[in-house]
């Protein structure tokens, strides 16, 4: 269980830090409304600008986390329990602006797996 802990820390990792560094600026077909950036989907959802830096920051943090948690068990299920947070607020503004539920995939793989994450962790 350990092994599987890990890849999924490992993905997730990858995954936010994709979202947050690498593809922020870029249009994707997951984006809430007809959003072709980060910024233009916080806008869409009706969120403050500054929600952008404490989600990014918060998402970038919990990646860095999930990577150091390979080695430091104590860091996994808090980065865990605020994903779980974070990806229940993404999916809740997907159904806000009435997305069809497809936009809404990343962010519920995302929580299953911060789920999943918290559970083996704990058990």
């Amino acid at each position: 269980m350990e092994i599987l802990v890990q890849a999924l820390q490992v993905i997730i990792a990858l995954g936010l830090l994709n979202v947050w560094l690498i593809r922020a600026s870029k249009s994707t077909p997951y984006r809430g409304g007809d959003a072709e950036t980060i910024s233009e989907e916080f806008a869409t959802y009706g969120l403050p600008s500054f929600m952008i830096y404490v989600v990014g920051g918060l998402k970038v943090i919990i990646a860095l986390t999930m990577i150091v948690g390979i080695w430091v068990n104590a860091v996994i299920v808090p980065a865990a329990a605020v994903l779980i947070v974070l990806m229940l607020g993404a999916f809740v503004m997907h159904l806000k602006v009435k997305d069809p539920i497809k936009k809404a995939i990343p962010s519920l793989l995302m929580l299953g797996m911060a789920i999943a994450i918290a559970v083996i962790s704990l058990s």
